[in-house]
């Protein structure tokens, strides 16, 4: 297995008074031999923009999932695209960074803000050269990658934020930089990074953005596997087998329920060591903790919390990352599978557990499963690799 991994994540805020963003960020790709993110930039905001910005995408994410080569991506957008009668500019302007076997990018851009590299966390100049298609110059990149290089790409509003307001000429690229310089760490997510940059910018606009603000991130980074344990198996006798499997697996590991992990302490011989003490959600049930497991948390309300987080996460509309913050078992189940997994096993019992049948509570037969089949969903979309086992 390929140790590295490119991790990718985006971040956008409408136009004030809009209910449609006039920027798009499509990714295609298996995050492990190529990926490719598209940011586009529709002209103006709202409904004309949407549709342009997600045309643009959409045609050049198509053509590269049918093996185009770039160059025939770039002709065909810059030969599609109309151009402004008024104001004589193309109607989206886009970059797109492609990463291939987590060993080279190539960037194209067209008209956005230059794409940031960062190295070593410090801000980095990369080889450009230009070339005019259809009358448009074509900004083109080859870069060999490095462990923890990260690639920041935006739409104008992330460069125009505060103009008016805080700032006489907007948030430049160069006071981009030395933000996300100040605040790099290499545990960062590529969507936290995206987060950070567009919070700062919604910040500078005062809540009132003045033009459709997109930050896409895209990180190489480490391969990070995370396994974890919910509920104990349908057949009592699955249990040695169920738990062999789950401790033979290579990276952190998360045990959910209150029956699961008592199955396990006596799997490893070991003592579950219970907490009375809530964390900074008091919603959510104290964790406990277990010699060779590096979280334990209840189970079903805890991992309907975790859904939700994933939820606000996958849709942008969690600027704040409350969770990120929490001490939590349902934060810290977020801060491990959205900010350090890359690799994520469920193994998922399918026993009806007896607390579960008061009629006064409203949990039915099928809620972990649902659970687990919707927070996968959500890690999918986060760009995760995802395997469960039912048992």
């Amino acid at each position: 297995m390929n140790h590295l991994w490119t991790d990718t994540g985006y971040v956008s805020i409408n136009h004030v008074g809009e209910q449609l963003c006039g920027d798009r960020v499509e990714i295609i790709g298996d995050n492990e031999n190529s990926v490719t993110l598209v940011l586009a930039d529709g002209l103006g905001s709202g409904v004309k923009a949407n549709i342009l910005s997600t045309l643009t995408s959409k045609i050049i994410c198509t053509m590269m999932a049918n093996n185009m080569p770039i160059e025939e991506c770039v002709d065909t957008i810059v030969k599609t695209l109309p151009v402004c009668q008024v104001r004589q500019v193309a109607y989206s302007t886009f970059t797109i960074i492609r990463v291939t076997d987590n060993s080279v990018a190539e960037i194209i851009q067209f008209d956005n803000p230059n794409v940031i590299l960062l190295r070593d966390g410090k801000s980095v100049d990369y080889p450009i050269t230009s070339r005019v298609i259809e009358g448009k110059t074509i900004l083109e990149s080859k870069i060999p990658l490095q462990l923890h290089d990260v690639f920041i790409a935006m739409s104008d509003g992330a460069i125009y934020a505060g103009v008016g307001k805080n700032m006489n000429f907007g948030w430049q690229r160069d006071n981009i930089i030395e933000y996300v310089e100040r605040l790099y760490e290499d545990s960062l997510s590529a969507k936290m990074i995206a987060s950070l940059i567009v919070d700062e910018c919604n910040r500078l606009y005062e809540g009132e953005p003045g033009d459709d603000t997109t930050a896409a991130a895209i990180r190489i980074r480490e391969r990070a596997p995370v396994n974890l344990l919910f509920g104990p198996p349908a057949d009592p006798k699955d249990c040695t087998k169920m738990m062999t499997l789950f401790f033979s697996k290579e990276g952190k590991r998360i045990v959910c329920g209150g029956t699961t992990s008592k199955i396990a302490a006596d799997y490893l011989h070991e003592t579950i060591e219970t907490s009375i003490e809530y964390g900074t959600d008091p919603d959510i049930p104290p964790i406990a903790h277990l010699k060779g497991v590096d979280l334990v948390t209840e189970g079903v309300i805890t991992m309907s919390k975790v859904v939700q987080y994933a939820k606000s996460f996958v849709e942008g509309s969690d600027l704040s990352n409350l969770w990120s913050l929490q001490t939590d078992g349902a934060s810290l189940i977020a801060q491990m599978l959205f900010e350090y997994a890359t690799d994520i096993n469920f193994f998922v019992g399918k026993a009806i557990n007896p607390a579960h049948q008061n009629p006064d509570l409203p949990i039915t037969f099928g809620i972990k499963i649902h659970l687990v089949e919707e927070l996968t969903e959500y890690l999918k979309k986060m760009g995760k690799q995802i395997k469960v086992s039912y048992f």
